[in-house]
């Protein structure tokens, strides 16, 4: 499976292209747009992003090592396909991370930092409202990313994007009602920030990750797929 031709152009675009298809190829991963086992062929991404085959390549290495991509001298590249205890494993360290992270955010009260997280809060729940689910892969990111700067751990918030990155194969989602339920969580987590109600917090957003996986695995159960989680 490789990307559809309604890519955006980003030949013209100024920013790095390979860091701007390495994101698109990314957000497509976590929605599920591009699954485990798909194959992704540099010609045709080349010519859907209207770009030559560099860009498409550096961006590949980037996914690469990420671990969201696996490049196999026989296969060519093709999506990673997770590796469910491994998975695991990581959802269980990103959530004792994401509770601590959300208790210092708590305990730290930062108000510009805790508006920032409340401005991309209400940008994802106005794109599930409108139903631009496109753009809440995106959106999560930038919302764990606001709690993570909250905190004000700067090594705290290093470990956490690793995980993160290392995890998402096990939390990639496009159900419209997963969604839904993940930003609900969202909210909760933020409002116990902004009460300063530090067990509130963690044991919240501990929780949140802990449900996305038992969510993703009980997906991929249904699918007949292999479990993610």
């Amino acid at each position: 499976m490789t990307a559809r031709n309604t890519t955006p152009q980003l030949g013209a675009a100024h920013r790095a292209l390979f860091f701007q298809i390495y994101e698109a190829l990314r957000d497509r991963i976590h929605q599920g747009d591009l699954r485990p086992g798909d194959r992704l062929v540099e010609d045709r991404l080349a010519a859907d992003f209207g770009v030559s085959r560099n860009p498409v390549r550096e961006a590949i290495r980037m996914l690469s090592a990420d671990g969201l991509v696996e490049l196999n001298a026989r296969r060519g590249v093709y999506v990673a396909v997770p590796d469910p205890v491994k998975i695991q494993e990581l959802v269980e360290i990103r959530a004792v991370l994401e509770g601590h992270n959300a208790r210092l955010a708590a305990r730290r009260g930062n108000p510009k930092l805790l508006a920032a997280a409340s401005r991309i809060l209400e940008r994802g729940q106005k794109a599930l409202e409108s139903e631009k689910t496109g753009q809440l892969g995106r959106l999560n990111e930038e919302f764990h990313a606001a709690l993570a700067r909250a905190s004000e751990n700067e090594s705290l918030g290093e470990m956490l994007g690793s995980v993160r990155l290392r995890s998402s194969l096990g939390f990639a989602m496009g159900d419209p009602a997963v969604q839904a339920q993940s930003w609900r969580e969202h909210a909760g987590i933020l409002q116990a920030i902004l009460d300063g109600d530090e067990d509130g917090a963690e044991t919240l957003s501990r929780n949140h990750v802990l449900n996305a996986g038992d969510r993703a695995r009980a997906r991929a159960a249904e699918a007949g797929d292999q479990p993610v989680s």
